[in-house]
């Protein structure tokens, strides 16, 4: 199941890289949308209506599963030391985040003051470190899984717990592509895991959109950040009325 998973969200991926929708793939399976929006929900497809949805993009079956195993990649999780390297270089961290991004170096240069020089530099150590190859012409290959993650209460995180948090939260969060949901209740043990593994089910449907989205040229994707916590914890001005 978790292959067919994998090659349904690649042929999601390519779709949007080729400008195609649901409707578009209704109307060459001869199919309603409704139905169409199943297949993807329930990944569904037959042999014969994945090749026909290739077809229309001109693509083969076997390119499709050539996309899917490129998209594979095997490294969940760096080590303490290669965070720290990273988390100890302001460029070569802001290289990093663009390139698990899916940045282009061209996009990179263009955006940030980094010369290309410095970017390729950048970039070679990340291939070092094997997050990346940096192919020939400066492109960029990732080498992580899809669940990659930083380490828990590594030097990453610790990074921007220390840099970034209070910045992040000086917003009113009124704007549209915003939400700030703040939650305050008493969990039982079982009730509070349950929760958990609910928010990990959610970051993980953030990350199957953000690597969908990643065909899209640059200028049709925001920069968003996404904070899921969850802990034991009093405001601290009620403590003083503990008993």
């Amino acid at each position: 199941m978790a292959q067919t998973k994998a090659l349904i969200q690649t042929l999601k991926s390519c779709l949007k890289a080729h400008g195609k929708t649901y409707a578009d793939v209704a109307k060459a399976l001869n199919l309603t949308e409704a139905s169409v929006k199943r297949l993807f929900s329930q990944y569904s497809f037959s042999l014969n209506r994945l090749e026909a949805v290739c077809q229309m993009m001109d693509m083969q079956l076997s390119d499709l599963m050539q996309k899917m195993n490129e998209s594979q990649q095997h490294l969940e999780q760096l080590t303490e030391q290669q965070e720290r390297e990273i988390a100890e270089d302001l460029l070569l961290l802001l290289v990093t985040v663009c390139s698990l991004n899916k940045w282009t170096f061209e996009e990179m240069v263009e955006n940030y003051k980094i010369t290309k020089a410095e970017c390729i530099h950048k970039l070679a150590q990340l291939d070092k470190l094997k997050v990346i190859e940096l192919l020939p012409k400066n492109k960029i290959k990732l080498l992580i899984a899809p669940n990659f993650s930083w380490r828990k209460n590594g030097p990453i995180q610790k990074f921007f717990q220390k840099n970034i948090g209070q910045e992040y939260f000086k917003s009113s969060f009124q704007k549209q592509e915003e939400c700030l949901i703040v939650l305050n209740g008493m969990l039982s043990k079982m009730s509070s895991g349950e929760f958990q593994r609910k928010l990990k089910r959610l970051s993980k449907e953030f990350n199957d959109l953000n690597n969908e989205d990643s065909s899209l040229n640059i200028l049709d994707r925001n920069g968003v950040t996404l904070v899921l916590a969850m802990r034991n914890w009093e405001f601290g001005i009620f403590k003083p009325l503990r008993r």
